[in-house]
């Protein structure tokens, strides 16, 4: 499970860098900190298909691309 957590993580943190956003802006999208954020793409906490959802809109990407390999 880890390793799949630590790929939709890098796949968000990969849209997230083409968006030229930070952390800190998709993170307050999200209603959270910086620190809380960083962890879903170091893929040390699971994202819930609602914040996938909400990181998604915010990044115009579809949740297939999050789950990409």
């Amino acid at each position: 499970m880890e390793d799949i957590s630590k790929k939709i993580g890098g796949n968000i943190k990969a849209a997230r860098k083409s968006k030229k956003l930070t952390q800190k802006e998709v993170a307050q999208h999200l209603y959270m900190t910086q620190q809380q954020y960083s962890r879903f793409e170091n893929g040390v906490f699971e994202l819930n298909y609602s914040q996938i959802l909400q990181i998604c809109d915010l990044l115009d990407i579809t949740p297939n691309e999050v789950f990409e390999k």
